[in-house]
């Protein structure tokens, strides 16, 4: 009896299985389904959406007839659902959609990570407006309702190159900010998306990264230490993992590099007494390399401290006899700089005596150099 009852619930099974699945089919219409992906930083912005072209599935001509008549001006009652009043869909078929992994803005306007379903209102005149709606899921605009609005922003539709398919996109990429795009017919319809504290979700990642395998490594210690400097931000933060790229048993490493970072957050500190003394144990360091001490002395000579920029410079030479000419140029651009042109001229004419290889390219340069000095 059990065993004839199990036959039984296997054949409703199945039968349930196979009443539930359906074939796929080509996409109603033809407009195949499209995606694209644009990271902003950290941050992925994912639009979703079914794409139209401008031929139609039957190959019929639809040029000139695009705006304003197969895309309707403003919002209408198309017949069918609740909606009395519904944009356009942004596509074909399914609710276009636009996911954002993280908090951005839409035109200088707040809008919290999530997906959402995009709409655009297209007017015959004036600016349209690309809408966020809460709903993703639905068909179309048909179920449309502005109460389920979390954005609306105005935008500026621009004449575009010809496209036969409904195209989004991303350009004017910069660190932190993209501006997406719809690109159809001869239209151009674009948003821009912001992430201004891109640099603080950098950190917040580090900060959770750092506790785990990735933070067993001096370099991206060093790495995350050296962001925040440059960006003059996470200062305390900074620090911890200068020391940590230094000091932790078994992978901390005390070398040139870990101590000229450290060094770096002293300074952008205020503390410029001990990130001296830190970068004079660098540079004495048996990791400091020619170019490691040639390139302290160009940043102190920015400075515009001269004079300990030429006391580099002769250590730096007195360390590496072997390089006759980096360090000869370093102590020409070190007496430049304190106004003794006999020993400038002295040095840039060994340093291009030496010049190697894969500095000629350069030669041009240091001869001007040498020239003015004459001069």
């Amino acid at each position: 009896m059990k065993r004839i009852l199990s036959v039984v619930f296997l054949s409703c099974a199945c039968y349930v299985v196979f009443a539930q699945s359906s074939l796929t089919m080509p996409p109603s219409g033809d407009n195949q389904k499209a995606s694209v992906t644009q990271w902003i930083g950290p941050v992925s912005v994912t639009i979703n959406y079914s794409s139209p072209d401008v031929h139609g599935p039957n190959g019929e001509d639809r040029t000139g007839k695009i705006w304003g008549e197969l895309v309707h001006y403003g919002f209408i009652d198309q017949g069918f659902g609740p909606s009395k009043a519904a944009p356009w869909r942004a596509g074909a078929n399914e609710n276009t959609t636009i996911t954002f992994s993280h908090d951005v803005k839409v035109n200088g306007k707040d809008l919290k990570a999530g997906t959402y379903g995009l709409f655009l209102d297209v007017e015959k005149q004036g600016s349209w407006k690309w809408i966020f709606s809460k709903n993703s899921n639905s068909w179309g605009s048909y179920f449309y309702d502005e109460r389920e609005d979390a954005l609306r922003a105005e935008t500026q539709p621009e004449d575009g190159a010809y496209t036969e398919y409904l195209t989004f996109g991303f350009d004017d990429r910069k660190a932190n900010s993209a501006v997406a795009f719809l690109q159809w017919e001869n239209k151009r319809v674009p948003f821009k998306i912001e992430v201004p504290n891109v640099n603080d979700l950098y950190v917040a990642i580090w900060r959770d990264e750092l506790r785990g395998d990735k933070g067993f490594d001096y370099r991206n210690l060093s790495a995350a230490a050296q962001f925040c400097v440059r960006n003059k931000m996470n200062l305390e933060d900074a620090l911890r993992w200068a020391d940590m790229a230094i000091n932790t048993p078994f992978f901390g490493r005390e070398e040139f590099s870990t101590l000229q970072t450290k060094a770096m957050v002293l300074s952008a500190m205020g503390n410029s007494t001990e990130a001296d003394i830190l970068m004079a144990k660098a540079i004495k360091h048996p990791t400091a390399t020619a170019m490691n001490i040639h390139q302290y002395g160009r940043m102190l000579l920015n400075e515009g401290k001269n004079e300990k920029a030429l006391e580099v410079f002769k250590l730096n030479r007195e360390r590496n006899p072997q390089d006759t000419f980096t360090t000869y140029v370093g102590l020409a651009r070190g007496y430049t700089a304190i106004g003794d042109k006999k020993n400038a001229i002295k040095n840039w004419e060994t340093a291009i005596k030496n010049l190697p290889e894969d500095q000629k390219g350069n030669l041009q340069v240091y001869e001007a150099e040498l020239k003015k000095l004459k001069g």
